[in-house]
């Protein structure tokens, strides 16, 4: 949770480190209403804080041009998000290089005090990240420039190749970028669609910046959408099976992305599509909790010869100890 004087140093931060920022983008920073967001910036300015406002549809808050403050000290939190920010982002390859990595890391060094760099030091040498492998070596340029356009509510002209093979080209407008098992995702409006799109940006052959500004729905969560989506996915069966347990307790259970989830007056209804009925009849078992299934019905099938695995298993194991000396 955040205090009061946490919240106004931060929004200096902010303040210093961007050309421009709104007050709903402050908001979101310091989870608050835009009203509070408000107040913090005439907080600074009683403070003799040279804040300006700029007026307009893409206005905002700036510090006044050529206003510098000296570096703030930085706490062990800060010093340990950046590590670990550091080093999440040569594992997933968002650097062309590791020196950048390491280049980064020095300079943070340098910085803190002697018995904090040493805390820092041992986090880098005790730390492991289990994070699934990236592309996005090859993929960087593409990031920037569709994080670029997130920031600046710019459009964007794509050239894309599906997974079939087809190539297209339309203008999106870019809410925001995923990062899910493995994969880099572009949400957004897609005027080729006329609907919002998810893009694999491993996909696109080429990106350029437009002129055109977009505005982006107020509280749109593009990781929620896409995991949705991902849900969604036709395969080769669509399960449906009502499940006796609460939401919050599925949730738990249920990998994000694998299926989707509602809360109904019989229980929590899952829907799933999956190529394989076995490792669905495998997965609704190891939820721990009696379920019912609604369709399709081979997946009774797979559930049948999954519980004779069972009782085969069980029964050899049962062997195999009445052999073993009493």
């Amino acid at each position: 949770m955040y205090s009061p004087v946490t919240r106004l140093l931060t929004v200096l931060d902010l303040l210093q480190a961007r050309p421009s920022i709104t007050a709903s983008e402050l908001a979101q920073r310091l989870e608050v209403n835009a009203r509070s967001a408000r107040r913090y910036i005439t907080m600074l300015q009683d403070l003799g804080i040279p804040v300006e406002a700029e007026r307009g549809r893409y206005g905002g808050y700036r510090l006044r041009p050529g206003f510098k403050l000296p570096p703030l000290m930085w706490t062990e939190e800060e010093a340990l998000a950046v590590t670990l920010g550091l080093q999440t982002v040569q594992q997933l390859g968002l650097t062309s290089a590791v020196p950048a990595v390491v280049s980064a890391l020095a300079k943070v060094e340098r910085v803190l005090p002697l018995a904090l760099r040493a805390r820092m030091q041992a986090v880098q040498e005790a730390v492991t990240l289990d994070l699934p492998p990236s592309s996005a070596a090859s993929l960087t340029e593409h990031i920037v420039t569709l994080s670029t356009a997130t920031q600046q509510k710019q459009r964007v002209w794509l050239r894309y190749q599906t997974k079939a093979g087809a190539r297209t080209e339309r203008e999106l407008d870019c809410y925001g970028l995923v990062y899910h098992s493995g994969r880099w995702y572009a949400v957004g409006y897609c005027h080729l669609r006329e609907a919002i799109r998810v893009f694999r940006l491993d996909h696109i052959l080429r990106i350029e910046l437009r002129e055109e500004r977009f505005q982006r729905p107020q509280e749109f969560d593009c990781f929620a959408y896409a995991l949705q989506e991902f849900a969604a996915i036709p395969s080769r069966w669509l399960a449906e099976v009502l499940l006796d347990a609460s939401l919050e307790a599925v949730r738990l259970l249920v990998p994000a992305g694998f299926a989707t989830l509602e809360e109904t007056p019989e229980g929590v209804l899952l829907r799933a599509y999956d190529d394989d009925l076995d490792h669905l009849a495998r997965f609704l078992v190891n939820l721990g909790c009696p379920f019912l299934i609604l369709q399709p019905s081979e997946l009774l099938a797979a559930m049948q010869r999954l519980s004779e695995e069972i009782v085969a298993m069980v029964a050899k194991a049962q062997q195999y100890q009445l052999r073993l000396p009493s």
